[in-house]
């Protein structure tokens, strides 16, 4: 589901807007537009490029935190059902 890879993809996105989502239980990483699209419509939305550099207070986070994130997102949509 969501690993370390999700995590550094979303870190790599230009616009603090892309998010991680999660759709028919399946992780992705999308830029807005592809977010606002129809292919993405009813996408939870688990985290935005913006919250996660808040949530670690880096853009370029060391590998333990990476781990550790993709860990939480993994219980957070084990929680949502997906």
């Amino acid at each position: 589901m969501i690993d370390q890879s999700h995590v550094r993809d979303l870190l790599a996105m230009p616009d603090d807007d892309a998010a991680l989502v999660l759709m028919e239980g399946r992780a992705h990483v999308v830029d807005p537009p592809r977010l606002a699209s129809e292919a993405y419509r009813g996408a939870a939305v688990l985290l935005t490029r913006g919250d996660l550099v808040g949530r670690l207070g880096t853009a370029s986070p060391q590998d333990h935190q990476v781990r550790e994130l993709a860990a939480t997102l993994r219980t957070m949509a084990g929680e949502l059902g997906a």
